[in-house]
């Protein structure tokens, strides 16, 4: 057991998660100026017509409002994903809102999209890249504000478009999140394909320079049917990719006692449980979709093992979130040098 585990398990359990989160994450940006980039590790990947240095991100989630992105690429991440962020401000849900789950690595979040806003993270964005002195490949991910109702979505997520879409190398439309009322409804095709439409006219209004790459976020609670359906949409309406997955409401199998679950209450769940269906997910994905569609992988990721397996199931990128908790600052050099390392294997 590593020394930041014992410390994890013993001490860190028993403070506040959300507090926790917060005090650890002001820890990594106060200590950017003496952590170093850990260049030469792992090797660079081509996907999304970008250049990233390794195959490892972190998912959206740890950085809502785009405050740390160097201090965390400075850890060994081969990408940074923002977010996810909404049109207008909001507070999310009422607290507590975090719970760990330490008997099986796990996370439970009813964050509810917590956040500053596009307009405000789009000026913190410009600010960074008038001063940022290393180039690090920035995911943003955008999802629906709670108060918007379901009928004038486009137009919230468009809102977010055209103010994010300038700063991002690639862009991410979040409907998979448990979390905001009616947003899951939104990956029903006949839906969906209207949203994508509509971000991805307006990320090209607003980056008439470039083409920014268009993902989407699925959760791994779809069926086998409706994961293919997203697959040909993607190829339909010319989506550059698909991370899979987001968080899950299911509890099934857990090794925590069911009343400590049912304490708990409603939220997705991340972390080691959604290892296996989310490697489902990614072989459905990839049996299906063009070979140029670039696959990410989240969910369940805590080992070189778990990383190796997604990338042979298809995946061209990694995320993690949870096992970054749990595994602490040395988890992503540790897993970016144990994938390469695998893969210089013969055979």
């Amino acid at each position: 057991m590593t020394a930041y585990r014992l410390l994890f398990d013993k001490v860190l359990t028993r403070t506040d998660p959300e507090q926790a989160h917060h005090v650890a994450f002001r820890a990594i940006r106060t200590a950017r100026p003496v952590l170093s980039r850990q260049r030469g590790v792992g090797e660079a990947v081509e996907a999304l017509g970008l250049t990233f240095p390794n195959v490892l991100g972190l998912a959206a989630g740890f950085d809502k409002n785009a405050v740390g992105i160097d201090a965390l690429a400075a850890l060994g991440f081969g990408h940074i994903e923002i977010g996810t962020v909404t049109g207008e401000p909001q507070p999310g849900n009422p607290k507590p809102r975090l719970f760990r789950l330490p008997a099986d690595r796990a996370v439970v979040n009813r964050m509810g999209f917590n956040n500053d806003g596009a307009e405000v993270v789009a000026r913190r964005l410009a600010a960074r890249e008038r001063k940022a002195d290393s180039r690090i490949v920035l995911g943003v991910n955008i999802g629906k504000t709670k108060a918007v109702p379901e009928d004038a979505a486009v137009a919230d997520y468009e809102k977010s478009t055209g103010l994010l879409a300038p700063y991002a190398d690639y862009l991410v439309v979040n409907v998979s999140s448990p979390n905001t009322p009616g947003l899951r409804d939104l990956q029903a095709v006949e839906k969906l394909e209207p949203l994508l439409r509509a971000v991805r006219r307006r990320a090209d209004e607003v980056t008439d320079e470039r083409r920014v790459p268009l993902l989407v976020k699925i959760a791994p609670d779809l069926s086998d049917e409706d994961v293919l359906a997203v697959a040909d949409l993607a190829g339909a309406v010319g989506l550059d990719g698909i991370i899979a997955t987001n968080t899950t409401i299911s509890r099934d199998g857990l090794a925590t006692a069911p009343a400590k679950v049912e304490k708990i209450g409603a939220g997705g769940l991340s972390g080691q449980p959604l290892t296996a269906r989310s490697l489902d997910v990614m072989r459905l994905l990839r049996g299906r979709v063009a070979a140029d569609l670039t696959l990410i992988g989240v969910g369940g990721i805590t080992t070189v093992d778990d990383a190796v397996a997604r990338l042979d199931a298809g995946a061209d990128l990694l995320q993690g979130y949870t096992a970054f908790i749990y595994e602490g600052l040395l988890w992503p050099r540790r897993i970016v040098t144990g994938v390469a390392e695998r893969r210089a294997q013969p055979g």
